[in-house]
């Protein structure tokens, strides 16, 4: 029984923790765009690269 007068607030403060620092995180948004990281992974860097510096009008 003392073990949970320890644990429960110990517990609480630490989802209390997490909720804010979600929050903080959501309002930055951090959260906007969940498709395009996951497929960047698909493409080569050096692809990306190249296509990147043709839109901004740079060329090696």
């Amino acid at each position: 029984m003392e073990a949970l007068l320890i644990l429960l607030p110990i517990s609480l403060l630490l989802g209390g923790v997490f909720l804010f620092l979600f929050i903080m995180n959501v309002k930055k948004g951090d959260f906007d765009d969940l498709s395009t990281p996951a497929k960047r992974i698909l493409f080569e860097e050096e692809n990306i690269n190249i296509n990147l510096n043709e839109k901004q009008g740079l060329k090696k």
